[in-house]
């Protein structure tokens, strides 16, 4: 039986992700230590213990959610003795910062440069805005046509507000410049919109301010060495397989300022043939985007060793 593994993006990190694991697993150890030995830092001990503010800046979550994501896949790989990945996940994707897990897991980067490249990300994105100048919004109950719509006005590079994240049908995430995204809050509520709300983060993700990171990042990319993966990748950007490596660094880096087409991702996915999805590494809010928008699949959630022999037992 093969699987669908996704991997979360940032909002899923929690204080204690990943401790189970690590602590009964001795690949989920191999993991981190590789991690701390290209990070040169001890993030073991913020991501089981905190503090929460820490753990919460965009620079430490980013690799931080990797690390637990491909903790869990490398206990899955070592308890079933799969070959390769595809074994397990002939098709994998991820959600934002779950994309670079995901092409890590599959054997396109590796860890010591995911880790690597994820950190410079994160400090790239927190950095590409100044703080106060740009938000984002959850507007939950409209269509995606709705919500685009109501954007229509917002294209002035003085005034942008775009859909960054089609996560699901009736959850639409905007962001772009403060004032924009006040105004389209307000637009989104007068149209019937059943909610609509500032998110807590620091900076504009998904959409054009954040040009300069995507800069910081197509830099690094091209320092870091592509690998034959083994596994299909589903792209953000396109929603659709990434067929070559050389398509990975433009993926990521259109990534950085374009929509997660997540909702488009799982709807292939299901079109490719796959009904059974595997989260890995922390939550279970990638389980709940599926059920949503796939009503017809199974997601579970692999972040802890009794959800390991659960997944074992499914293979049997």
């Amino acid at each position: 039986m093969t699987f669908t593994f996704v991997f979360p993006g940032q909002g899923s990190q929690t204080i204690g992700m990943g401790r189970d694991l690590f602590e009964n697993f001795e690949a989920a150890r191999l993991v981190m230590a590789e991690a701390e030995e290209a990070l040169h830092q001890k993030i073991s001990t913020l991501m089981f213990e905190g503090p929460s503010d820490t753990l919460m800046l965009t620079e430490n979550t980013q690799p931080a959610l990797l690390i637990a994501s491909i903790m869990a896949f490398r206990v899955l790989m070592d308890e079933t003795k799969a070959a390769t990945p595809a074994q397990l996940s002939p098709i994998m994707a991820g959600h934002s910062l779950g994309e670079y897990s995901a092409l890590c897991a599959a054997g396109y980067l590796s860890l010591t440069d995911a880790v690597q490249l994820v950190r410079l990300r994160g400090q790239a994105m927190q950095k590409a805005v100044p703080v106060g100048l740009g938000a984002m919004a959850a507007i939950l109950g409209l269509d995606l046509s709705i919500v685009e719509s109501l954007l229509k006005d917002y294209t002035n590079p003085s005034n942008y507000c775009v859909v960054a994240n089609d996560n699901s049908p009736g959850q639409i995430v905007i962001s772009g410049h403060k004032a924009a995204v006040d105004e389209a809050i307000i637009r989104a509520t007068e149209a019937g919109a059943k909610r609509s709300l500032l998110l807590p983060v620091s900076a504009p993700f998904h959409s054009p301010l954040m040009e300069p990171a995507a800069h910081v990042m197509e830099d690094a990319l091209n320092k870091v060495t592509i690998h034959d993966g083994t596994a299909q990748v589903i792209a953000n950007v396109t929603a659709m397989p990434i067929v070559s490596k050389e398509f990975i660094i433009p993926s990521l880096v259109s990534q950085i300022t374009g929509r997660v087409r997540w909702c488009e991702s799982i709807t292939h996915i299901k079109q490719l043939g796959s009904s059974s999805f595997v989260e890995l590494g922390v939550g279970k809010v990638l389980c709940g985007l599926i059920k949503r928008i796939e009503p017809d699949t199974t997601a579970i959630s692999v972040q802890t060793a009794a959800d390991v022999g659960a997944f074992l037992e499914k293979l049997k």
